[in-house]
C-alpha cells in the first residue's frame, strides 16, 4: 500500500473534539506499541521508491497527530499571547500593553472567524452550542465568588438573574470586584454571538462597506450620542468598540481580505492605529492615562488597525507556524492555553489575588526572605501562574464537560480509560 493511501484511510478526527477556544487534544490514534502482538509475516521486499516505503512503528511515534483542516496554529499562538498579555496587565497595570498587543481585539477577531465557519450550519444549533461551551464553565467559577461576597456581607436583588445568563454586568460587592469585573468580555461576547446570524447575512450582502461602516457606532457614542451610565451603556460601548473586529473575523473567514489591494489595506491599517494612538495621547486629561482600555475610540481604531494586519497577513502570505509542531513542549503548551481559555481567563484574578497573602507568609521564612525577590512584580506574576496551572487542572475539566467530552486534567492526552494494554501471548 502506497503512502497515500495510507494517508487517505486514516480518519480525521471527529470535529467534537475541537472547541471554539482551541484544540481539546490529539485525535486518539491507536497506539502502535499497545497493540496485539501480530502473528510473524515474511519480511517484505525492498521497496522501489522512498514512497512505497512502509512506515514503521518507531517513525509513526514520531509523527504529530494529523491536525482538522481549517484549524492552524497562527491563530491559536495569538489567542495564547492573547492570555498571557491579559494576565500581565493585571499584573503590572501597564498602560502600553494594549498598544504593543491588543489582546481583546485580537480574541474578538478570532472568535468572529470561528462564528462565521460554525455558522455554516443552522444558525439555532451554532448559538446553542455556543452558550453551552460558555455558561457552565461562568457558572462553576460564579458559585465560588457569589458564596464568597455573600460571607462578606453582599445582599443580592433581582439582578442576580446576570450571573445565570450574563446579558449585563453580573452585579457584587466591592469586595469581589477584582474577580468578577472581568466579566465585561463574556458579556460583549455572549451578544456577538447572539448578533452573528443578523450580522454575518448583513456582512455577505455587502462585505466592504459593512467592514468599514462597522466603526460608525463608536463615532456616534463619542461625538453625538453618550450611551447612559447603566448596564445597557456598557454593554453598547464594548459592543461598538469591538465591533469591527468581529466582523473582520467574518471577512477572513470568508476571503474578503486577501480579495482587496494589498497597498489599500496597508494604508487605511496604518491610518487607522495612527488615529487611535493620537486620539489615546491627546485625551489623557479624562482618564488620566493613555490606557487604551480607558478610550473606547482609540480602543476601537488601534485594534481595528491592529488586528486587520495580522488577519491580512495570515490571509495574503499564508503564515500557519505550522513548524511550531516541531517543539513538542511549546506546541503542547499552546494547546492547553486554547483548550482551557475560559478557564484561564476567568480564574487568572483569583489567582492574582490568592498570590499576594501568599507571598506576604513567604515573610515570615528567613531563607525566603533573604534569596527570593518577595518585592518584585515578576515574582508575583510567577506566583500567579503557579495558582492559574493549579486552577487549570482543578477547574479546566468543566469545559470538557460543557463540550460533551470526557473531562481531562489536562488536553492533549488521552484518557487512561482509553489507552489499552498489550494482549499477552498465549504459550
Amino acid at each position: 500500500m502506497s503512502w497515500e493511501q495510507q494517508s487517505h484511510e486514516q480518519p480525521w478526527p471527529s470535529p467534537r473534539q475541537y472547541g471554539e477556544y482551541g484544540y481539546s487534544g490529539w485525535a486518539q490514534q491507536p497506539d502502535p506499541v499497545q497493540q496485539p502482538y501480530p502473528p510473524q509475516q515474511p519480511d517484505p521486499a525492498p521497496p522501489t521508491s522512498p514512497r512505497e516505503a512502509p512506515l514503521d512503528a518507531e517513525a509513526e511515534e514520531e509523527k504529530p497527530p494529523p491536525r482538522p483542516p481549517g484549524r492552524d496554529r497562527y491563530f491559536d499562538t495569538l489567542r495564547a499571547l492573547a492570555l498571557i498579555r491579559v494576565v500581565g496587565y493585571h499584573t503590572f497595570g501597564w498602560a502600553w500593553a494594549g498598544m504593543v498587543f491588543p489582546s481583546m481585539g485580537i480574541m474578538f477577531g478570532l472568535a468572529g472567524t470561528l462564528m462565521a465557519k460554525s455558522l455554516e450550519r443552522p444558525a439555532f444549533e451554532v448559538v446553542r452550542s455556543r452558550m453551552r461551551r460558555l455558561l457552565p464553565p461562568f457558572w462553576f467559577w460564579g458559585v465560588f465568588v457569589v458564596l464568597a461576597m455573600l460571607v462578606h456581607g453582599w445582599m443580592p436583588t433581582w439582578q442576580i438573574v446576570f450571573w445565570v445568563v450574563p446579558l449585563g454586568d453580573p452585579p457584587g460587592n466591592a469586595w469581589g470586584e477584582q474577580a468578577w469585573e472581568i466579566l465585561w468580555y463574556l458579556r460583549t461576547y455572549l451578544w456577538f454571538v447572539l448578533l452573528s446570524p443578523l450580522l454575518l447575512r448583513a456582512f455577505r450582502l455587502a462585505p466592504v462597506p459593512v467592514l468599514l461602516l462597522s466603526l460608525a457606532p463608536i463615532v456616534v457614542f463619542q461625538y453625538l450620542w453618550e450611551p447612559p451610565d447603566d448596564r445597557l451603556g456598557s454593554a453598547l460601548t464594548d459592543l461598538a468598540t469591538f465591533l469591527f473586529c468581529w466582523i473582520l473575523g467574518f471577512a477572513h473567514r470568508d476571503g474578503v481580505l486577501e480579495r482587496l489591494k494589498p497597498s489599500a489595506v496597508v494604508v487605511l491599517s496604518l491610518a487607522a492605529i495612527g488615529f487611535g494612538g493620537w486620539y489615546a495621547f491627546t485625551h489623557q486629561a479624562a482618564t488620566g492615562s493613555y490606557d487604551l482600555d480607558d478610550i473606547p475610540l482609540a480602543q476601537a481604531f488601534w485594534s481595528a488597525g491592529y488586528v486587520t494586519l495580522l488577519m491580512w497577513a495570515k490571509a495574503c502570505f499564508g503564515i500557519d507556524f505550522a513548524r511550531l509542531t516541531r517543539f513538542r513542549r511549546t506546541d503542547r503548551l499552546v494547546t492547553v492555553f486554547n483548550s482551557r481559555a475560559v478557564t484561564i481567563y476567568l480564574w487568572h484574578e483569583i489567582a492574582l489575588i490568592l498570590a499576594v497573602p501568599l507571598i506576604d507568609r513567604f515573610w515570615e521564612v528567613p531563607a525566603f526572605e533573604k534569596w527570593l525577590p518577595l518585592e518584585s512584580q515578576w515574582f508575583l506574576f510567577g506566583v500567579g501562574w503557579v495558582l492559574i496551572a493549579g486552577f487549570v487542572l482543578a477547574c479546566g475539566w468543566v469545559e470538557d464537560v460543557a463540550a460533551r467530552k470526557k473531562p481531562r486534567l489536562l488536553p492533549g492526552r488521552r484518557p487512561v480509560s482509553s489507552r489499552r494494554r498489550p494482549a499477552r501471548m498465549s504459550p
